[in-house]
């Protein structure tokens, strides 16, 4: 589960990852990258935040929970490796609901190493090299 400091709750926050920030289309999912520079930010500084858009698009109410939580998930085990000032916003497309969750880690990982903000350490490296 992804810790409550790490989520991004308002709707500026969102607003302003999707619009000022950066964006990288993968095949089932986009990810919105921005740098916050902690200024206006109230809570959570210094520490990523993510936030996650499953619409109805990605299908009926079970599966849009299963494309969730799975993403929360992801987003929780990525929590060391992006820097801490990011705020990410993962859009979910309705394919993403008939992917496993290996194949999200693997697309959400590729947006963000595309984007510039996966830090990767030794570990991380071996750990995707074994799965």
């Amino acid at each position: 589960m992804l810790p409550e400091p790490h989520r991004l709750h308002r709707s500026a926050d969102f607003s302003r990852a999707v619009r000022r920030g950066r964006r990288m289309g993968r095949q089932d999912l986009v990810v919105h990258a921005y740098t916050r520079d902690d200024a206006g930010v109230v809570c959570s500084v210094g520490e990523p935040r993510f936030g996650l858009i499953v619409s109805k698009a990605v299908g009926p109410a079970v599966t849009r929970h299963r494309v969730a939580r799975r993403l929360r998930h992801i987003c929780a085990q990525l929590l060391s490796d992006v820097p801490s000032t990011a705020d990410v916003v993962i859009r979910a497309l309705p394919g993403s609901a008939g992917l496993s969750s290996a194949d999200l880690h693997r697309q959400v990982r590729s947006g963000l190493k595309k984007l510039g903000y996966l830090e990767t350490s030794s570990t991380t490296a071996s750990r995707d090299a074994h799965s």
